[in-house]
């Protein structure tokens, strides 16, 4: 069988993860465009601008304490210092599917894409990080920790800054959870951020059992609004908020189209 997209992994091949590709497939004039589409109008890509993947040439998603071409090296070590209590060769922190230097405000930011193409992917993160019983190691059993009081302290701190309720967990909705703990510490560490959930309509490629696409906009739109109303009301979303004094933007996005087999080389 051949591949559509052979730099990318068989299991790769459908959903989300090719069309993140895609998005950054091209020139660097293409790919600022339809990046700062997605971040209008609070954010703007230019060609000479940092993003992870690259397309299909370089496929590694940003994890963004090892992300150099992305973040200066104090912001780096600080994030993994902030999200882990024992650092290791096997120890990640969470993968980012797209991420982008950008300018917020007249000032280098960052913008962050969290994207899914059916309604299981959002579901399934409903559930929280294995328990903390289970049997692990000592340094994952701290690690866990560690991340539980990451989550708390964002949590505590937005609901400071926006003041609105928060209840951001790590043993529950613990995906969106994490990504807005991680876009509050960056925020802290002096950096603006935009962050987006991006749903991909009519993903027609989604056919295997459970996988249900988004039918349109007001699909996506309503189901991120159902799953994010545990973690904080919905007025946070779509709207410009200081926090630690610094821009925070949390938008939802859409986008429509069939995968485009056009970067087989």
């Amino acid at each position: 069988m051949n591949l559509a997209f052979p730099r990318l992994k068989r299991s790769q091949q459908r959903g989300s993860k090719p069309r993140c590709h895609l998005l950054t497939h091209g020139t660097p004039e293409t790919i600022a465009a339809r990046l700062t589409a997605l971040a209008a109008p609070f954010a703007s890509i230019a060609p000479i601008d940092h993003w992870m993947p690259q397309g299909f040439d370089q496929t590694d998603e940003a994890t963004l304490p090892e992300a150099v071409r992305l973040l200066p090296e104090e912001v780096r070590i600080e994030l993994k210092r902030w999200w882990l209590s024992v650092a290791s060769n096997t120890t990640r922190t969470p993968n980012w599917d797209i991420a982008s230097t950008c300018t917020i405000e007249g000032k280098p930011g960052i913008l962050l894409i969290e994207a899914k193409a059916h309604h299981q992917e959002l579901i399934k993160e409903e559930t929280g990080r294995k328990n903390i019983e289970a049997p692990v190691s000592g340094s994952a059993r701290r690690n866990l920790l560690r991340i539980e009081w990451a989550i708390r302290d964002a949590s505590i701190a937005l609901s400071e800054d926006t003041m609105l309720p928060w209840a951001l967990s790590r043993d529950w909705n613990y995906q969106m959870s994490n990504r807005f703990a991680w876009s509050w510490k960056l925020t802290e560490l002096g950096v603006p951020v935009v962050l987006v959930y991006l749903g991909f309509v009519k993903a027609n490629d989604m056919t295997r059992p459970g996988e249900v696409p988004f039918a349109d906009t007001g699909a996506w739109d309503a189901l991120v609004r159902s799953h994010s109303g545990r973690l904080f009301p919905g007025e946070v979303w779509g709207r410009r908020w200081s926090v630690n004094g610094v821009p925070f933007i949390p938008l939802i996005r859409s986008l429509e189209g069939p995968l485009k087999q056009e970067a087989q080389s």
